[in-house]
């Protein structure tokens, strides 16, 4: 049997991704930026908070490479970098149906 190798490196890298989507506000965003890009405006009114717990939000899932961003003149458009994590919060949800 063949021994499994771990990079550490990776890793820790997933583990701090896991990490950052690790709040029910962060799933939320992951959720909505499932199926196209949004602006901040378009995503804190969706989710009834403040435009700066959104920012907030947005800033951590940007800073640990789970989104993209792009301007278009005032705005700024985000989408997801990966669709993996949206196949991770699946499996939890059905990890946790009765």
């Amino acid at each position: 049997m063949e021994k499994l190798k771990l990079d550490i490196e990776k890793l820790e890298l997933a583990a701090s991704k896991l990490r950052a989507i690790a709040h029910p506000m962060r799933i939320a965003i992951i959720d909505l930026l499932n199926e196209t890009q949004l602006s901040v405006t378009e995503i804190y009114n969706r989710l009834n908070i403040e435009q700066a717990a959104a920012s907030h939000h947005l800033n951590i899932l940007k800073s640990k490479g789970v989104l993209n961003s792009k301007r278009d003149g005032k705005k700024i458009y985000y989408s997801l970098k990966n669709q993996t994590l949206t196949e991770i919060i699946d499996c939890i949800n059905r990890c946790n149906e009765s």
